[in-house]
């Protein structure tokens, strides 16, 4: 069998009246794919998004069907797609994708830096990098083609694309999981700063679709040692981020604004530079972040 499409970390197969998403163990950086892969990786994204899609389907339905290789076809009874991979059914996809944020980081901090606005909401004066929201705020971006980057949007321009109502069901939705799972993950040590869902329609219901609350759709730092006023630690791939930035190697050199801007918007011909590959140590201690996380967030263990 071959993927009908391929993203970043992501392969999807046709099924018939439904398909298989199988998380590798790829890790994109900048909207760029490196080199190595983390092991288990891919088998977390896949566990922890069936942990909050059962969390959170009395709030509304989700695309999983299930996770168990067993009720897929023989192909994918390898030992390589066995927890890595979902059954999920066939949906429309809205063509946004759905960013929620409690504080403000990343590209939210260097656009209020700018003028106190995210994506067109005015903000307090006087935030700090890493402070909290006085409440989660909804801030859409568009979905881009791999190798682009997403831009973000503001609701209103959403509600333009989805039209009022739709947008307005998205915006409370999106803000109700994140709710729920910012105080299930702060009971256990865990900030969720922002994080992005998707959503499709199945049969003209909202349905709640690809990951959820993962290390690679979410910002997840550990509420010990939380201090506003610069970047956090996280759990998630933000750490092989910072090692890329601060050893960009002479392959791949990155420019100054790349808070702003992306490997992508800076290319040779059609294709960004090949990325450097990251150290063994950076890797392992990526897969522990991911690992760790999981842990935190759904009281198992992944076996290595």
């Amino acid at each position: 069998m071959k993927p009908i499409k391929e993203g970043k970390v992501r392969e999807i197969y046709d099924n018939g009246d439904s398909l298989i998403m199988v998380a590798t163990d790829r890790i994109s950086c900048f909207d760029v794919i490196l080199k190595n892969q983390v092991t288990k990786k891919g088998t977390v994204l896949t566990q922890m998004s069936k942990f909050w899609f059962d969390m959170t389907d009395d709030i509304l339905p989700n695309h999983m069907i299930s996770v168990d290789v067993k009720d897929m076809p023989e192909f994918f009874r390898q030992d390589k797609f066995d927890g890595s991979s979902m059954l999920c059914k066939k949906l429309d996809m809205l063509p946004i994708e759905c960013i929620v944020r409690g504080y403000i980081t990343g590209s939210g901090w260097a656009s209020y830096q700018k003028d106190g606005t995210v994506c067109g909401i005015t903000l307090p004066e006087g935030l700090k990098e890493s402070d909290k929201l006085p409440e989660p705020i909804y801030t859409p971006s568009t979905k881009a083609e791999l190798g682009e980057h997403d831009e973000n949007i503001s609701p209103a321009r959403a509600a333009e694309m989805l039209g009022a109502d739709v947008a307005a069901q998205v915006e409370n939705l999106a803000l109700t999981i994140f709710k729920e799972a910012r105080a299930w993950a702060e009971a256990r040590g865990i900030i969720i700063a922002d994080t992005k869902f998707e959503f499709g329609m199945v049969d003209g219901e909202l349905t709640l679709i690809d990951e959820v609350l993962t290390p690679d759709s979410s910002r997840f730092w550990p509420a010990e040692g939380y201090e506003p006023g610069h970047g956090q630690p996280s759990f998630d791939k933000q750490f092989a981020r910072d090692w890329l930035k601060a050893n960009p190697g002479n392959d791949w050199t990155l420019p100054e604004d790349i808070v702003e801007k992306t490997i992508g918007k800076y290319l040779q011909g059609d294709k960004p530079p090949p990325p450097p590959a990251l150290p063994k140590e950076i890797v392992e201690a990526t897969q522990k972040k991911y690992l760790d996380a999981y842990r935190i967030l759904t009281d198992s263990e992944l076996a290595l």
